[in-house]
């Protein structure tokens, strides 16, 4: 559900609560007048202080609800990431591994297992590090078998077609 539904919806609950109280407040008024002995000995009834309370309290708590919902109405969306599958035309290149090194080979067979990964989960999942991963990614750049894209702070490694 969207942000500005969800506050609209608070908004309105919040309506509801606030009418419940007031109702609930001029009941419980009703109440202590019809039952309170200080009252018809013409002094005040102490309850009606503790109603009084109950009631700003009742609205204080309604209030924050309030301010959650627009807060939601009017926050900006989040942004969404959206990750396109590349259709796969069967086709698949050799790649000559004759040339590569040991680590070369690992991170390209980690690289060809996954088809798209992120430079920071090869760091992880080879236990090298960011500087040797970053070599050995130029490296395979340089013979044209992987390709970087910049995402975020991070870059996204695919092999090339």
């Amino acid at each position: 559900m969207d942000n500005k539904n969800v506050g609209i919806l608070i908004i309105g609950i919040t309506v509801l609560i606030i009418f419940i109280i007031f109702l609930f407040n001029n009941a419980m008024k009703q109440i202590v007048t019809e039952g309170c002995p200080a009252v018809h000995q013409g002094l005040s009834c102490p309850a009606y202080k503790t109603i009084n309370q109950q009631t700003y309290l009742a609205l204080a708590i309604t209030g924050i609800l309030a301010i959650i919902g627009l807060i939601l109405i009017f926050s900006k969306p989040k942004e969404k990431v959206v990750i396109k599958k590349i259709k796969d035309n069967g086709q698949k290149r050799k790649i000559d591994v004759s040339e590569l090194t040991p680590d070369e080979k690992s991170v390209l067979k980690l690289i060809q297992g996954e088809r798209t990964i992120f430079q920071a989960d090869l760091i992880e999942k080879t236990g090298f590090g960011k500087a040797k991963i970053t070599r050995i990614l130029d490296r395979l750049e340089g013979k044209d078998i992987v390709e970087r894209k910049r995402r975020g702070m991070t870059n996204v490694v695919v092999l090339k077609k």
